[in-house]
């Protein structure tokens, strides 16, 4: 009787997983690698590092599959095929190093071990079986990835920071942390099953590190016009310093959903994923996890993922020109309010000549609220405002 109740338990898993990997679209790799292992016990005498935000981040969001097919830091052959080719060295596509760093001190404590534990904020979250550990080329990884070798990016800053070896190998996730939104936390696996609830065959992915302006409900609404359903994936892992606070985003997102969307056809939930600020390879590498969400669609707009002047306008969009990520990718131009049109609307379309337009960007938002500027209806919702008013206030 046991017996058969266990091979009936084992069928039911298999059956769901089996499940989950084909909702609703393909997982980049073929399939969901989790890597999280709560009942995991600690062991003694284990040496430990400690690790960055980044790394922390990474190493969250392998445990619950968003980085598949990863199931751990990048070995020596996966790192250097993905800086100099955009792949793994299995072929599959794959735009931005995961790496594990360990500095000089630490490599002599730790070279020998076959298991180390990774020590962030105080806490033990993880483990790296370790498989090799070998030197990296900073500066090839500066400038292929990144373009530059400028310590004003802040990739290349990091770079800059952080020890000379890494550490490939599995990684097991002992601990889940939701960051402070336990009601907009979501597995793959849990996406992908709300997905197939609501009965969305085309599900829509967006990023966002910023509060939502009016550019961003114009191509986010655009989009839900061929799609089933908006995900709005807020990215709240790591930024920059003055970017504005993930709860801030959160608030402001809340707003605009609960009063100018479509409750059904919008879901809302973040990403622990770091920012790297990595323009076009960046863009791929936002596809690739809303692909692995169970998103069949991907908005990259004017300058996704950008920093400053590091790169082209549309570098982003160029990028995917030679590249199946097998996610369908929607290509915005910039957009902005016409006075004329008396719109919304974009280069596309739009006639008039830039006298008539009010220009939107992220960044201008960020300059008009720390210099006490209020955005005009046109640029942003005036609900949407008066959380970052309230923000920046807070500042001065």
């Amino acid at each position: 009787m046991k017996e058969n109740n266990k091979r009936k338990e084992k069928k039911r898993v298999e059956d769901k997983k089996s499940y989950i990997n084909k909702l609703p679209s393909v997982v980049h790799g073929g399939k969901l690698k989790s890597r999280y292992f709560p009942e995991y016990k600690l062991k003694e005498n284990i040496a430990q590092i400690q690790i960055t935000r980044r790394e922390w981040c990474d190493l969250q969001m392998m445990g619950i599959g968003v980085l598949s097919p990863l199931e751990g830091f990048m070995n020596k052959k996966d790192y250097f095929e993905c800086i100099k080719n955009m792949r793994l060295h299995n072929g599959i596509i794959w735009s931005i190093p995961i790496t594990l760093s360990v500095k000089d001190e630490d490599y002599q404590r730790i070279k020998k071990s076959d298991e180390i534990y990774l020590y962030y904020n105080g806490k033990v979250y993880g483990s790296v079986e370790v498989e090799e550990i070998y030197k990296a080329d900073k500066e090839k990884e500066s400038l292929l990835v990144y373009r530059t070798q400028s310590e004003e990016h802040p990739s290349v800053a990091y770079l800059k920071s952080i020890g000379d070896r890494y550490i490939g190998g599995k990684v097991k996730l002992f601990e889940l942390d939701d960051l402070g939104f336990p009601d907009l936390f979501f597995t793959p696996e849990q996406t992908r099953t709300e997905f197939v609830k609501r009965g969305w065959r085309k599900v829509v992915g967006f990023q966002t590190r910023n509060a939502p302006h009016r550019g961003h409900e114009y191509i986010q609404k655009c989009a839900l016009e061929i799609c089933d359903g908006l995900f709005l994936n807020p990215l709240v892992g790591e930024t920059k310093k003055d970017d504005v606070p993930a709860d801030v985003i959160i608030k402001s997102y809340k707003i605009l959903v609960s009063k100018y969307y479509r409750p059904d056809r919008v879901f809302l939930g973040v990403l622990l994923s770091a920012m790297r600020y990595g323009g076009p390879r960046e863009a791929v590498h936002h596809a690739i996890m809303r692909k692995n969400y169970g998103c069949t669609h991907f908005i990259i707009g004017r300058d996704h993922a950008g920093y400053k002047n590091f790169y082209g306008p549309y570098d982003a969009h160029k990028i995917f020109e030679n590249l199946d990520l097998g996610i369908e990718i929607l290509f915005f131009e910039n957009s902005f309010w016409c006075r004329s049109c008396g719109s919304m609307t974009s280069e596309k379309v739009c006639p008039h000549d830039e006298s008539q337009r009010v220009s939107i960007s992220g960044t201008q938002a960020r300059q008009m609220f720390s210099e006490g500027k209020i955005p005009s209806e046109e640029f942003m919702r005036s609900d949407i405002s008066q959380v970052l008013i309230e923000y920046y206030k807070q500042l001065t």
